[in-house]
């Protein structure tokens, strides 16, 4: 029997547990904007398209400018997943709650990390890094 061959699986399994544990890149929540954000906020996330009611699509590139160069991810995540309805109609803005769910994984927000689903978290992580001055 390969006694190293044998010592590295633990090592190996424990890797493997952490990435799906590990916030996702940007490059994982740029593929779902793509999917699901595009249509109505732009391939760039510029916004401006015209939507129901005549409202625009926000800039999700500024979103920290319009909050004092702060990216309040709580109040991203409440909006993308549905909790922030506040002045948008699910016709305007769908509630994409369903579509966000899977894995938990562990967002800082406000000081505590937070168990989050994966989806939600790499839309997080791609609109975190795309802010401009």
């Amino acid at each position: 029997m390969n006694w190293k061959i044998l010592s590295t699986i633990p090592t190996v399994a424990f890797m493997a547990a952490c990435t799906v544990d590990e916030m996702p890149g940007p490059n994982e929540g740029a593929m779902l904007f793509a999917d699901n954000c595009a249509a109505c906020h732009g391939y760039r996330a510029e916004g401006g398209e015209s939507l129901i009611g005549g409202e625009i699509a926000p800039d999700l590139t500024r979103i920290a400018a319009r909050n004092d160069g702060v990216f309040p991810r709580a109040q991203v995540m409440s909006q993308i997943d549905g909790y922030a309805r506040g002045k948008h109609s699910k016709e305007v803005m769908p509630e994409f709650g369903a579509l966000l769910q899977g894995d938990l994984v562990p967002v800082e927000v406000d000081g505590t990390l937070t168990p989050t689903p994966r989806p939600l978290a790499a839309l997080l992580a791609y609109l975190e890094s795309i802010q401009v001055p």
